[in-house]
């Protein structure tokens, strides 16, 4: 059975009516209308292929959750329709479904067989249950004795006990600590690899990049954008930015390399020049060795006077997890007052530790040490270049650490 999903034209308004007997007269004729109608999602459409995994972001406010609930069937939608095969597995508002005086192994047979397991299938999973949750004896206490992290570690495994053909994920698991976050996402990611379709919410941006193999945007109850993951996210940071400025402009470009350069800003500076030199030549780099004295070399072009200017890096990998980042707020090297027609350079020295793979180098042009304030301008993947691995044992990951085994041993003594 496949886990495929139609959402075809989904929209949900809230009525009021000002009263039971207008409400009862609009069954019988159809012109009678609503004294008010809020319309909190409209013309949502998006399928889920078999195996695909979906993420959905946007702010608070713009239609996730009620989503997530018509899907599932705990809304019923004012227009449109839902089409799915297959068994769901879904983990929503936390404690949905759940009675606060029954233990946590009653909820799991009560949730388990609202999902149409059997009695027996429930028995047979319920150690397995009880042990990711590892929640010790308060499995058998009532859960109105449960922390939230504690409802949300049952609720993860009874919803993960079987295999699903779609999993849907709300923000729940922002409320476990590190180490069930860490958990669960190691399953999350085993059903992906099975072939398991997946939705999932998430105000986590570097996680919806990793898991994810497409991204929607929603804004105000309805899709803003469909598309591959860091288009989407990209796009989404700098929409963020936009709605705090409105002078500001987004750009979007898929360069020759595969890589999303995102441009974002209002102007008042602008990045002439961004380049990878090697330290001691100055030549331009486009592949770096493990180890190798490199250096950032910026030129800023100052539009407008300012009141102060800061540079800001973040370097990612190609999954777009952040390597690192820094500004000069934080460094306490803000250039004060720039002048119109001025051009500022800005060196960043550094021995490229990284380990191999691809990289790229965001800029941010902005005021203080966030670009909520100012944001004159943000450029996502601006730059690209290449780390390899010519001179130095061979290693894994995203950082070479400088570390090395130290080998003892003891010769045991005989008489």
């Amino acid at each position: 059975m496949s886990g495929e999903l139609q959402v075809l034209n989904l929209g949900k308004s809230y009525r009021r009516w000002g009263g039971e007997l207008r409400r009862m007269a609009s069954w019988f004729v159809p012109t009678i209308a609503p004294r008010e109608e809020r319309w909190v999602l409209r013309h949502v459409n998006f399928e889920v292929r078999a195996g695909e995994a979906i993420g959905i972001i946007g702010q608070n406010g713009a239609g996730k959750s009620t989503l997530l609930k018509m899907i599932t069937g705990t809304v019923q939608p004012t227009e449109g329709a839902v089409h799915m095969r297959g068994r769901v597995a879904a983990i929503l508002e936390l404690g949905m479904g759940f009675n606060s005086d029954m233990s946590g192994r009653d909820n799991v047979y009560h949730s388990a067989g609202l999902m149409g397991y059997s009695w027996s299938e429930i028995e047979r999973a319920m150690p397995a249950i009880e042990a990711f949750a590892e929640i010790g004896a308060y499995f058998d206490q009532p859960m109105r004795t449960y922390s939230s992290g504690m409802q949300m570690r049952v609720a993860f495994s009874v919803a993960t006990a079987f295999r699903p053909d779609l999993l849907i994920v709300d923000e729940a698991l922002s409320v476990g600590d590190s180490y069930f976050q860490h958990k669960s996402f190691d399953r999350i990611r085993q059903f992906r690899d099975e072939g398991v379709s997946i939705i999932f919410v998430s105000h986590s941006l570097s996680d919806v990049r990793t898991l994810c193999d497409r991204v929607i945007l929603m804004d105000k109850g309805q899709v803003l954008k469909d598309g591959a993951p860091d288009e989407v996210v990209d796009y989404y940071n700098a929409m963020v930015t936009e709605k705090e400025n409105a002078k500001l402009t987004v750009e979007q470009r898929r360069e020759k390399n595969g890589w999303l350069m995102t441009r974002s800003g209002s102007g008042e500076a602008r990045v002439a020049d961004l380049r990878l030199v090697d330290a001691a030549s100055g030549a331009e780099l486009a592949v770096v060795n493990v180890g190798q004295q490199v250096e950032l070399r910026l030129d800023v072009s100052v539009r407008q006077d300012l009141p102060r200017l800061v540079l800001g890096y973040m370097i990612r990998d190609k999954q777009g997890h952040v390597i690192w980042g820094s500004n000069t707020w934080h460094t306490e090297q803000v250039a004060e007052a720039p002048r119109a027609g001025e051009t500022i350079r800005f060196r960043l020295p550094f021995t490229c530790t990284l380990g191999p793979g691809s990289y790229s180098v965001s800029p941010a042009l902005v005021s203080s040490d966030t670009h909520l304030a100012d944001n004159y301008e943000w450029v996502d993947n601006l730059l690209v270049f290449d780390v390899v691995n010519t001179g130095r044992h061979f290693f894994i990951g995203s950082n070479s650490l400088d570390a090395r085994f130290v080998i003892e041993r003891e010769r045991e003594e005989t008489n």
